[in-house]
């Protein structure tokens, strides 16, 4: 587990931050509480694998400026300083990297604000592979750790875009097979005729085309976690076989003689109602059975509003890796919270991209943020035309 240490009661913010973190299984170290100003390089750091210091400018001061909160984190490996000040005088908040990002100083017009955590904890832990803030979500990544720790087959279930993929790299990453492959196929992306060949591997010469053997999907993930995406898209006539292979733990590549044993710790996601799909015959009882030991479900962004600043700060992260991210102002805050996102996180990426394209300077404001609504009206070419319009103008208008 990483660990975090926030410095000093001079941080007004001190408990609520540290409750913050805490509840998203981020382990807070708290210097001694009746000092307020307690001096860091007398704590013992080593072998407690922190990896960000929180402090405010005030302890920056104090401590004797940047260079020695630089000399104490080179000292104790620690990867990040965070330095936070409030200021009346500016909009919403600011971040400011310095060596690299190693340094982040980030200002804020109001610091009890909830955003104000939001951005804290997203500057704190950039390589947390899921973002979220909602409290069914992080009940749900709780029961997931405690999931990838065993080697039981998981079936992941939502709606498109829910974020089921990004669920099932989660489980892999606090899987004991963590430092061993993650491959994922997509069985709706392959066509039919290939998907065994795929799946379990195939012989030179198998069949036209086979100029050369390949090992398959399933010996590619061996030792590590193979994920099944969209599994309910898989013919019929491949599903008994699959089930073979996952109660026998071998494969058979197409055109080959003799079983080949892997270890493979198995996902699968799907997007629809699989009893359903077992009920009328488009998928296998047995192998529902055997997918479905432990399921997990995802759902809609609109039931989980809370995690939409969170995510909408990492889909930035993603997209800006080479320029400064871009703030997003209040009022845009407000349009991207106060939006139902049919299209989930599919929906909330294309809608920033665009606002990336159309923000002016560092910030995101309102008018960058244009959400496409012409799905709600599939029968109004006008609708289409609409945003197409609104597209154009706002470019225009930004190019001056």
């Amino acid at each position: 587990m990483n660990h975090v240490i926030i410095i000093g009661k001079s941080l007004n913010i001190f408990e609520d931050l540290s409750d913050f973190f805490e509840n998203r299984n981020i382990s807070i170290i708290k210097p001694d509480k009746n000092n307020d100003l307690p001096n860091i390089s007398g704590i013992a750091l080593s072998g407690l694998n922190i990896e960000t210091i929180i402090c405010s400018s005030e302890y920056e001061k104090y401590l004797g400026g940047q260079e020695k909160l630089l000399a104490i984190a080179r000292e104790n490996k620690i990867k990040k300083i965070i330095i936070i000040t409030e200021d009346k005088n500016i909009e919403d908040y600011s971040i400011l990297n310095e060596l690299g990002g190693a340094v982040k100083r980030l200002t804020f017009n109001d610091i009890y604000n909830k955003i104000t955590k939001e951005v804290i904890f997203h500057c704190c832990i950039t390589e947390n592979s899921y973002s979220a803030g909602d409290k069914k979500t992080f009940e749900l990544l709780s029961l997931s750790r405690r999931v990838a720790l065993t080697d039981v087959t998981v079936f992941i279930n939502g709606p498109t875009g829910s974020g089921k993929e990004v669920l099932a790299n989660y489980l892999h990453e606090y899987s004991p097979r963590k430092n061993e492959p993650f491959v994922a196929v997509n069985c709706a992306a392959i066509p039919e005729n290939m998907l065994e060949a795929i799946l379990f591997g195939h012989e030179k010469g198998a069949f036209t085309g086979a100029s050369y053997a390949n090992k398959g999907i399933f010996r590619a993930a061996d030792q590590g976690t193979l994920l099944l995406d969209e599994i309910s898209e898989m013919p019929l006539s491949l599903q008994a076989k699959l089930l073979r292979v996952l109660q026998e733990k071998k494969v058979t590549p197409v055109g080959g003689q003799r079983d080949i044993e892997i270890d493979v710790r198995v996902l699968a996601t799907s997007n629809r109602d699989m009893v359903t799909e077992v009920k009328q015959s488009r998928f296998r009882e047995d192998l529902y059975y055997r997918l479905n030991v432990f399921p997990l479900q995802t759902k809609n962004l609109k039931d989980r509003k809370d995690d939409i600043f969170p995510i909408a700060l990492k889909i930035l992260e993603k997209h800006c890796k080479e320029k400064q991210i871009p703030i997003i102002s209040s009022e845009a805050q407000e349009v991207i919270l106060n939006h139902d996102w049919p299209g989930n996180v599919r929906e909330l990426e294309n809608t920033l991209q665009r606002a990336l394209v159309l923000c002016e300077g560092e910030k995101i404001t309102k008018t960058s943020i244009m959400i496409d609504k012409s799905l709600n009206n599939m029968s109004s070419d006008g609708q289409v035309e609409s945003f197409i319009d609104r597209f154009n103008y706002a470019w225009v208008s930004k190019r001056g």
